[in-house]
């Protein structure tokens, strides 16, 4: 029996929103059986700590479900003829009023059976549903502490309030996207796998190229206006919290010592003369442990994700930190890694590279798994333009982030994967460790040697145009990688954005994996065309 007998998956690993566009192409492959694929799995990170999720993480912990939550809902297989899917579907993915005194009016109708929503939806799915809304609302009066603390409505997610009482009452994460799966209807040879199978919130850490470390998904991708940036020093820098909206590295200075308490890591600072005595986080029970990192305790309800300012450098990688800040290196859901281990073909989808695609790929297990020569097809889908986890603009000429550094990222993160549990932090200045780390607990740069890069990816597809990553063809070609150009769309708007069309890439994604039974359209329809790279470049 061959070794790929039994490979009949198709593994993506996606955020939310913007992988939700092209999950039709997905779809598709597997019920045209494009190679031997039978099986759909989206691998989905669960460190969101934006919008209405950051308020579900105050009052009850436990992952984050917003991106999950969208994809669930994404593959609910409603049309116009399916009333009551179409409802269901339509509940779910209701968000409440902005106005916080408008939603927890809206929410109790929802709670109450009273709201217009409920009205297609059958009798016994709707008390199904509602009982887990019905608990949940009694869980937040339960935890309510007035005027102190009590929960925040504003523009928060029924879907993410469902699967939260779910989770709450089943005491397992997975157990509640399952429920979710079976009542909404979604195809029994699909599923979501978050990354992590945790009750608990797992948060990350980005390190930049000039030694600033900023704390939390959303203050990296979409910070936030009422949130503070809390910045945490590499090895060179000494621990601080800086105000809220800064992103300045602290200076280097003399060798940090070790932080023998959270308190000592994240030292509460000197209040002034105009300020209250006591700290705003004294005296509030949430899901917080005491002396958590202050980023990791505030509402991140509103975000703008347009005109976000630059990061100050580079990404250089990411990380997992516990609720002190301190790095960890959590393994991956083991249903993850065996996906991986069945696959025939793995897909890095559309998204925030840094804050949806890398936090699943850095968990212990992942690189292994994808660097099995078993599995035939690994394919990057590059993003249709760049995004602030991809800036700044650097170099002299100025160059954007490549094409290239999209890959040598993801290998990076993979590599990552692999590498020993790090040590407790220690002194800095001290001389490399037998286990490959440095003495401040920090792993040392590792090169990986271009040959090594088709060990995570064999194909990237890419669209072209005036805001899409630069491809350079031959580099690819020379690290063994196959570049595929595909046309897509542009939006009307004139930003310059260019977005794939489903059909067009489908077709490149089947061509890809040798499927046979559709052919590409007629030379000269540009819209299902996939066009071979020359060779120099773009």
């Amino acid at each position: 029996m061959s070794n790929n007998s039994f490979r009949k998956q198709l593994v993506v690993f996606s955020g939310g929103s913007a992988a939700n566009s092209i999950v039709d192409v997905f779809s598709g492959l597997v019920s045209n059986g494009a190679g031997s694929l039978e099986k759909l799995s989206y691998i989905i990170g669960i460190s969101d700590n934006g919008g209405s999720t950051s308020e579900i993480l105050r009052v009850f912990g436990g992952p984050g479900i917003g991106d999950i939550r969208s994809r669930l809902i994404r593959l609910i297989p409603a049309s116009n003829s399916d009333a009551e899917k179409l409802a269901i579907k339509q509940l779910l993915n209701y968000r409440l009023p902005a106005s916080n005194l408008e939603a927890k009016i809206e929410w109790l109708e929802i709670v109450e059976g009273t709201h217009a929503y409920w009205k297609q939806i059958p009798s016994d799915k709707r008390e199904l549903i509602r009982s887990f809304l019905i608990f949940l609302n009694a869980e937040i009066v339960k935890r309510a502490r007035p005027p102190i603390s009590t929960f925040n409505f504003h523009s928060a997610s029924i879907g993410n309030l469902f699967l939260t009482g779910a989770r709450i009452f089943f005491g397992s994460f997975e157990s509640a996207i399952y429920l979710f799966h079976s009542i909404t209807g979604i195809p029994e040879n699909t599923q979501v796998i978050p990354a992590i199978n945790s009750n608990f919130a797992h948060h990350i850490a980005a390190g930049l190229v000039d030694e600033t470390v900023i704390v939390g998904q959303n203050q990296i991708s979409h910070p936030s206006d009422t949130s503070a940036v809390s910045l945490m020093p590499s090895s060179e820098n000494i621990y601080s919290t800086v105000p809220s909206g800064a992103v300045t590295p602290v200076p280097s200075g003399a060798a940090t010592p070790i932080p023998s308490s959270p308190h000592e890591l994240f030292p509460t600072p000197a209040k002034t003369a105009d300020e209250d005595s006591d700290d705003e986080n004294d005296g509030v029970e949430d899901a917080n442990l005491p002396g958590s990192h202050p980023s990791l305790r505030t509402q991140n309800i509103v975000f703008e994700k347009e005109n976000e300012p630059e990061l100050p450098a580079r990404i250089d990688r990411i990380w997992y930190i516990n609720p002190y800040g301190q790095e960890i290196r959590p393994p991956a859901n083991p249903k993850v890694v065996a996906a991986i281990n069945e696959a025939e073909a793995l897909v890095y989808s559309i998204g925030s590279l840094y804050t949806s695609i890398i936090p699943c790929l850095v968990l212990r297990g992942i690189g292994h798994a994808i660097a099995s020569p078993h599995i035939r097809y690994k394919i990057l889908i590059l993003n249709g333009s760049l995004d602030r986890e991809t800036g700044p603009v650097i170099g002299n000429p100025p160059m954007d982030f490549s094409a290239s550094d999209f890959v040598r990222a993801i290998v990076r993160a993979c590599v990552d994967s692999q590498s020993r549990k790090l040590k407790p932090l220690a002194l800095n200045g001290g001389s490399k460790n037998t286990d490959g780390n440095s003495a401040n607990g920090v792993p040392e740069p590792v090169f990986i040697p271009p040959s090594e890069y088709t060990k995570y990816i064999t194909h990237v597809v890419y669209l072209e145009g005036p805001s899409t990553p630069y491809v350079n063809a031959t580099e690819f070609r020379s690290w063994g990688i196959i570049p595929v150009k595909v046309y897509g769309m542009r939006t009307e708007n004139g930003n310059g954005k260019a977005y794939y069309d489903v059909a067009t890439l489908q077709s490149a994604l089947e061509t890809i994996l040798g499927h046979r039974g559709r052919r590409p359209k007629a030379e000269g329809t540009r819209r299902d065309t996939v066009v071979p790279v020359p060779a120099g470049g773009r």
